[in-house]
């Protein structure tokens, strides 16, 4: 009797576990078939493999993959989908009414199975950049702060010192025929400014090294970030982890890491010693570690690296291609870098120092103009993601809660729907007239809607300061028949660098 009962339970059990995946293979068959019908009739290449989908076919980097970008913004100048391998449809929108859609709500970045960001919380935590919901809306509060207009105003001063070593370290290749590479001394340039600024902490990184280390492994980072994003087969971590790019990752995470960790401890050492009356004005860091919410609860130690290595990375690296790009097209524009420089002279006429003050910055208006045009031109972040937990429209189609949408910034910036001559370097473009009848969506370098850089007007005044001084000095000459090889990865870089010769004014 009790073997028959058993038998009778066995059969039930096999039964039911048949039945349920029976369940759930129809259940995903008619979910796949929706999501294929979903997507159907959307712009896009339709060329994909049924199993690896489009990005099969990508360039993996370098000039290759900007220019399938670019190709894919030009023959889709609203929205188009792509097929992450077989299950994982992205929309990429680049039209001010498609990017409206994204960016003025408050959805968060993808960080699931898939999400390109997901790729980076290794490096990055959940800090300000990745966080979303309420864990970002607390981090937001928190961190607004410091980017005060009175805490941005010391800044100026620290801008100044650092482009001065920049000079010193560019004199050797004053009114020779030598040429130097832009990126490498920028980057350790904006690095000593973030560290210097935001956590008063002086390295002399610009003295005695051609790169930093620190340097050379948020390059690596990012690089990876951006190739793991595109590559399906390297999104699970067992296998990424077990391959040379995926253990390099880990070794460069833990490094800068460290960085952060000896930014804060020494820090903290000064704080419990002096406390913050010994402070001349408060930085970032001091903020960090002393901000509290309404509950008087303030960051862990764990989110205050997230928020260190984050702004040390928006801090110096977003920066650096921003203030390269820019230079080179002044070089490659010999009379829009004379209007800059005629600019500069006047704002700083009669003066023994041609260091700018903080009242000085509203004045370089054409400069303005000039930077603005730069990253549009050049785009150093050339897109960004938002997951929607929520069904959303977008055209007239209605897309499903978890779709991953792509605001392809580069495409957004060079639209020909947009764009007059979107491929032609005007400053004018960015004139006070010209800005006023522009969409508010239209030109969005860092990003737009509540989730917009928090830093951007530290980020536009060292430019300002960074540019001016070089101007200033020198006259930028691009090397001639040498033409850099763009790169996009987690801001836009070349292959094969920016070249540039200068000679003394």
């Amino acid at each position: 009797m009790s073997a028959t009962i058993y038998s009778t339970a066995l059969n039930a059990l096999i039964f039911g576990v048949l039945g349920y995946i029976f369940y759930k293979i129809v259940a995903f068959i008619v979910w796949y078939k929706n999501l294929r019908r979903i997507f159907r009739d959307c712009p896009g290449p339709k060329d994909g493999h049924w199993l690896l989908g489009n990005m099969y076919k990508f360039p993996k980097s370098g000039q290759e993959l900007f220019n399938r970008i670019r190709e894919h913004g030009q023959q889709y100048p609203r929205y188009f989908v792509l097929w992450f391998g077989a299950f994982r449809p992205v929309l990429f929108v680049s039209h001010p009414e498609t990017v409206k859609q994204v960016l003025k709500t408050s959805e968060p970045k993808p960080t699931g199975f898939g999400g390109s960001y997901r790729h980076g919380i290794p490096w990055l935590g959940r800090g300000l950049l990745i966080a979303d919901g309420a864990r970002w809306a607390r981090a937001r509060r928190l961190l607004t702060p410091a980017f005060h207009f009175d805490i941005l105003k010391p800044y100026v001063a620290i801008s100044n010192d650092a482009a001065n070593i920049l000079i010193e370290k560019l004199e050797p290749f004053v009114n020779t025929p030598k040429y130097f590479e832009v990126f490498e001394v920028i980057s350790l340039c904006t690095l000593d400014i973030i560290l210097r600024c935001a956590f008063s902490y002086n390295t002399n990184c610009q003295r005695g090294l051609t790169t930093h280390p620190y340097v050379t492994a948020v390059h690596e980072i990012s690089e990876t970030w951006g190739y793991r994003s595109r590559t399906p087969y390297l999104f699970p971590d067992f296998i990424f982890y077990l391959t040379s790019r995926g253990r390099k990752f880990l070794k460069n995470c833990k490094y800068v890491h460290e960085v952060a960790e000896e930014v804060i401890d020494k820090r903290r050492e000064t704080l419990a010693k002096e406390g913050l009356s010994s402070r001349k004005y408060l930085d970032f860091l001091d903020i960090l570690l002393t901000a509290k919410d309404e509950s008087g609860v303030g960051l862990t130690q764990e989110e205050i690296r997230n928020e260190v290595d984050t702004f040390l990375f928006e801090g110096h690296d977003t920066t650096a291609s921003a203030i390269s790009w820019t230079l080179y097209s002044l070089a490659e524009h010999p009379e829009i870098q004379s209007k800059v420089y005629e600019e500069i002279n006047s704002v700083l006429h009669d003066r023994d120092s041609d260091d700018l003050q903080w009242e000085d910055l509203p004045k370089l208006e054409y400069l303005t103009m000039v930077i603005k045009e730069g990253m549009r031109f050049h785009g150093p972040v050339f897109g960004v993601q938002r997951q929607f937990t929520k069904d959303f429209e977008l055209d007239g189609h209605t897309f499903p809660a978890g779709t991953i949408v792509t605001v392809q910034i580069l495409n957004l910036h060079h639209n020909k729907d947009v764009w007059d001559n979107p491929e032609e370097f005007i400053p004018e473009r960015f004139s006070k007239e010209n800005s006023a009848k522009m969409d508010s969506y239209q030109y969005v370098p860092f990003s737009a809607g509540p989730r917009n850089c928090i830093g951007q007007h530290f980020a536009m005044h060292e430019m300002k300061v960074v540019i001016s001084k070089l101007i200033h000095r020198y006259k930028l000459e691009p090397e001639p028949n040498y033409v850099p090889q763009k790169k996009p990865a987690a801001v836009m870089r070349t292959s094969n660098g920016i070249r540039m010769r200068i000679s003394k004014r």
